[in-house]
């Protein structure tokens, strides 16, 4: 008679591989840059950097304990009523994090409007629940989720610090241009805080990403 006498070593919880879960969407695999995914957001909340940075830690929330929350429960899940659950999850997370925003940076809420409900068609939640959270256990895709999360939220304060600095001559509010210049005759951009000049920067960012690294660069 036999006996199995191998022990199972669990991964660390911040093993290499997953930090590179962690950092991977910073830039290989990006979700806006690379994946082109969650553009519609990033062009309509990056006019000014609070409400960016507020956007980009509520689309980190949802999409890090969604990936939880489903990982937790992928093994009773039926295939066939997957996005259902998958839809349910993401709204209830949706709506606590839009009530936590109403009741303590109300002012915030009010200027991401509808972008805050419209978290949950963020296609790279979806994207992440079925590529990765359906397949993985809870603490990876947690980590997966966060990385993305933290990904997308990079753009949006990127984006949104050269619209604000240049369309508004501020950066997070406060006034970063000093009077003389105005006075010489600097005038701000306004073509910046308009939607089409979030696209052209995240296009001037996609252009900077690539000539720096060659593997996303695509063959003739």
């Amino acid at each position: 008679m036999s006996t199995d006498n191998s022990i199972k070593v669990k991964d660390p919880w911040f093993s290499a591989k997953n930090l590179k879960l962690l950092r991977n969407p910073f830039n290989m695999e990006n979700p806006i840059t690379v994946q082109v995914l969650g553009i519609c957001s990033a062009l309509a909340v990056t006019v000014q950097m609070k409400p960016a940075i507020v956007m980009a830690l509520s689309v980190t929330i949802v999409t890090g304990f969604s990936n939880l929350i489903i990982a937790l429960l992928r093994d009773t899940i039926p295939s066939r009523i997957r996005i259902i659950v998958q839809l349910v999850v993401v709204a209830a997370l949706v709506i606590i994090v839009d009530q936590v925003l109403k009741a303590y940076v109300y002012d915030v809420s009010k200027k991401l409007s509808v972008f805050v409900g419209l978290i949950i068609t963020n296609c790279i939640l979806m994207g992440r629940l079925e590529a990765f959270a359906m397949a993985n256990k809870p603490w990876p895709s947690f980590i997966d989720g966060i990385g993305n999360g933290l990904g997308y939220g990079l753009i949006l304060v990127i984006v949104a610090f050269f619209r604000e600095f240049l369309g508004s001559g501020k950066i997070y509010g406060f006034d970063v241009i000093p009077q003389s210049f105005y006075d010489a005759g600097y005038v701000n951009n306004g073509l910046m805080i308009l939607p089409p000049m979030a696209l052209m920067t995240i296009g001037v960012i996609i252009w900077v990403q690539r000539s720096k690294n060659p593997d996303l660069q695509e063959k003739n």
